[in-house]
């Protein structure tokens, strides 16, 4: 993986909002509307944490009528994880890791 790949997924974990938004996706898709509900933000703010979510890759969007609907991107979020377990152990980044 590539060190900007790397970056885009540390930035989107290092956000409270987007770890909460990664917990609720977590147990089920939801819509951009379901997810607005559970905080004290405006729109443009909930899309602006959307945008990096998804461009880290641990998370994916899809559009059904007017609403965007997002899902999480479980392997991905289990790459990083075997990722950090091996970097704890003392190991190294593997050159061919997809996280």
């Amino acid at each position: 993986m590539a060190d900007e790949n790397y970056k885009l997924i540390f930035k989107a974990l290092a956000d409270d909002i987007r770890l909460e938004i990664i917990g609720m996706l977590n147990k089920n898709d939801l819509c951009a509307c379901k997810i607005l509900e559970s905080f004290e933000i405006t729109q443009p703010t909930l899309s602006y944490h959307m945008k990096a979510l998804c461009e880290s890759g641990l998370v994916s969007s899809r559009k059904e009528g007017v609403r965007i609907w997002y899902s999480l991107n479980k392997e991905r979020l289990e790459n990083v994880s075997k990722l950090l377990a091996n970097l704890s152990s003392g190991g190294k980044v593997p050159e061919n890791c997809d996280c």
